[in-house]
């Protein structure tokens, strides 16, 4: 399964001289196309990780290309920093922003209920709806200081959870190199 997931990404990953070609990137595509920002090293790999992780919580919609676009100025990994989006995805996101909601109002010390209303019928999806939108409204700067610390909070963990991991990675390489390579 793995093996034909990579051969599938391979075949429809886009090619530099088509990334180049494409009319929408042509202003752009001597910066986008600069090769450190496609290189994985220790330094673009956590700055990918934590720009993915920001632009994964903070925007709903095109998390992708915004995370490309911040890994530019950062100088980070632009696959990474697209990668990384996908921690959040339509399994993982109601969780973190009740997660993120709960942190808010604990630190504003809100307690309200979660829950504003009971939902009277199943199959009104409409009310439900509009009653977490509702729910939503009330309770926004409780969400929005809990969303802006969990995102602070894990960028900083993927940061340095990448850059630890690159670094055993690469001791582990040292450690396993024949006794003639070494210096």
């Amino acid at each position: 399964m793995l093996h034909k997931s990579v051969a599938w990404c391979r075949r429809n990953m886009p090619t530099r001289e088509s990334m180049e070609s494409n009319r929408m990137l042509r202003p752009v595509a001597h910066r986008v196309m600069e090769p450190g920002l496609w290189r994985f090293n220790r330094r673009s790999v956590p700055r990918g990780v934590a720009l993915g992780m920001v632009a994964g919580f903070l925007f709903p919609v095109a998390q992708i290309a915004i995370a490309a676009l911040f890994a530019l100025p950062f100088r980070a990994n632009v696959p990474v920093a697209a990668l990384t989006t996908f921690i959040t995805n339509p399994l993982t996101t109601p969780f973190l922003w009740f997660l993120a909601y709960r942190i808010g109002a604990w630190l504003l010390h809100s307690d309200a209920p979660v829950i504003a209303q009971p939902v009277a019928e199943a199959t009104d999806w409409l009310h439900r709806l509009t009653g977490a939108l509702g729910w939503l409204w009330d309770k926004g700067p409780a969400f929005a200081l809990g969303l802006v610390l969990l995102t602070t909070g894990c960028a900083l963990l993927g940061y340095g959870l990448s850059a630890l991991g690159w670094r055993l990675w690469i001791a582990r390489k040292w450690r396993h190199r024949p006794a003639a390579n070494r210096i």
